[in-house]
């Protein structure tokens, strides 16, 4: 069994920052499980062109608002406390934040070792440990 709290993540390796979002990696794939699961913060107001080529990814939002725009269709769906988005396609999207930061809870499969960053595509590489 495994016991993971967000307060003995924060200020680790486990805490992750990049231009505009804050993740805390509470399951990587060191950890076995098959998938990797995050706790996201998007800021209010900022824009994030994303495609993750290599990875689905599940999103459920708990706190704050904001949208996710699909860029295949144009499409605009709003995000807001209760809402779930999967990318189960590998879709190409922008993640908008809206009024008040987003808090979202993610999981990632494959499972992410931690190392990853964003390519400027805004996808996650593929990292052997």
């Amino acid at each position: 069994m495994k016991i993971v709290r967000v307060k003995d993540i924060i200020g680790t390796e486990r805490e992750v920052k990049g231009d505009g979002w804050t993740s805390r990696r509470l399951l990587l794939k060191k950890d076995g499980m098959g998938f990797s699961f995050h706790e996201t913060i998007i800021p209010a107001g900022v824009e994030l062109p994303m495609w993750y080529k290599y990875h689905l990814e599940a999103v459920y939002c708990v706190a704050g608002n904001g949208s996710i725009e699909d860029l295949e269709t144009g499409e605009v769906h709003q995000i807001e406390d209760g809402t779930l988005y999967a990318l189960d396609k590998h879709d190409r999207h922008i993640l908008r934040g809206g009024t008040e930061d987003m808090r979202l809870i993610c999981a990632f499969n494959p499972p992410v070792t931690g190392r990853e960053t964003h390519d400027a595509d805004g996808a996650y590489n593929l990292v052997e440990e």
